[in-house]
């Protein structure tokens, strides 16, 4: 078979399911980290589903720019604690300009900024950052790679756009929520 006719996902499919699989990681360690430090479940992140954007975008910001970083991981853990400090920051500036909600508030920790971001969390969006890159996605990607070898590209886009869809909806339906349209 010519390798040229073979069809694939468009590079906007592919963002979208590491967007979707690391948006749902990302909400599993919020809700497992929450049932820990507070021993009670709450409901995490802004969307009704199980996903946390915060994640998926970081995810997705570290794939696109910071994978060449695989070798230098002393810049990739500052550059990234540094980035995502300030990705976070303005996401809660956002988040709460927009909707009058605060998802996170660092306020009583230690060398917090406005209560959107502290250093602690900084550190761990550094080493996350450096994890993620030298393992966890590598893992994912071989993951995902296998699975879409097997299963029909048809189908592939069917389930690849009706998350897109449903994601879509849902931050629709969550913004009117908190907009308190209806």
């Amino acid at each position: 078979m010519n390798k040229k006719n073979v069809k694939h996902l468009s590079k906007f499919q592919k963002i979208l399911i590491f967007y979707i699989i690391y948006a749902f990681i990302g909400w599993v360690c919020e809700e497992i980290f929450c049932v820990i430090y507070t021993h009670e479940f709450t409901k995490r992140g802004f969307l009704f589903g199980p996903i946390c954007p915060i994640y998926g975008y970081a995810a997705i910001i570290l794939i696109s720019f910071f994978n060449d970083y695989k070798k230098k991981p002393i810049r990739l853990l500052f550059l990234s604690a540094i980035i995502f400090s300030v990705f976070e920051y303005i996401t809660d500036f956002f988040l709460q300009a927009l909707f009058g909600c605060r998802w996170w508030d660092y306020t009583g920790q230690f060398l917090n900024l406005n209560g959107r971001i502290t250093l602690s969390f900084s550190i761990v969006w550094g080493f996350g950052s450096l994890i993620f890159i030298k393992f966890i996605h590598p893992a994912i990607s071989k993951i995902v790679a296998k699975i879409l070898s097997i299963t029909p590209l048809k189908l592939q886009k069917i389930i690849t756009n009706t998350f897109f869809v449903l994601v879509i909806v849902d931050t629709i339906a969550s913004s009117i929520k908190y907009l308190n349209i209806f």
